[in-house]
């Protein structure tokens, strides 16, 4: 017999998803940012100018969505667009010190969280729970790769 669905793991994963995501939402709300924008800012700030392509690949959404969110980004002078010197049809983001200030702030507060999460647990349950859920992350992708691939006939 199997466990009721409260117990089973993608449902407790699920859930602890979308308490993060939640939490992180409410903390950015206050900064006029969204999930996605803090990504951006993140990023942008960790790796230096970037592609639409590249952001919206590492954000994990759509090209057509990130172009309205640089866009709006843009608009708000969190980030400026130039010409990339490769490519002339490529625009390459990057942080304006405006955006930089902002994510600075930001991350002042989504950080306590993480300090929070850590300090839950002994070093070694850390280690183990982030092995652990690399290892379901693993799972999960290997599992979703098979499940797009069409059954042979």
């Amino acid at each position: 017999m199997e466990a009721p669905i409260e117990e089973s793991l993608c449902t407790r994963i699920r859930r602890s998803e979308q308490a993060l995501m939640a939490h992180h939402e409410a903390v950015l709300r206050a900064y006029g940012l969204t999930m996605t924008q803090y990504t951006v800012l993140l990023t942008l700030s960790r790796e230096g100018g970037m592609s639409g392509a590249q952001l919206a690949r590492s954000c994990g959404v759509t090209q057509q969505s990130m172009s309205s969110v640089l866009t709006n980004m843009e608009t708000k002078e969190l980030i400026r667009r130039e010409t990339s010197p490769v490519h002339a049809k490529v625009q390459i983001a990057t942080l304006t010190d405006g955006g930089q200030a902002l994510l600075d702030r930001a991350y002042e507060e989504v950080i306590i969280l993480e300090r929070a999460l850590t300090d839950a647990f002994t070093t070694s349950e850390h280690a183990a729970l982030c092995e652990l859920l690399e290892r379901a992350t693993t799972v999960l992708i290997q599992q979703t790769r098979h499940a797009t691939v069409p059954p042979t006939a």
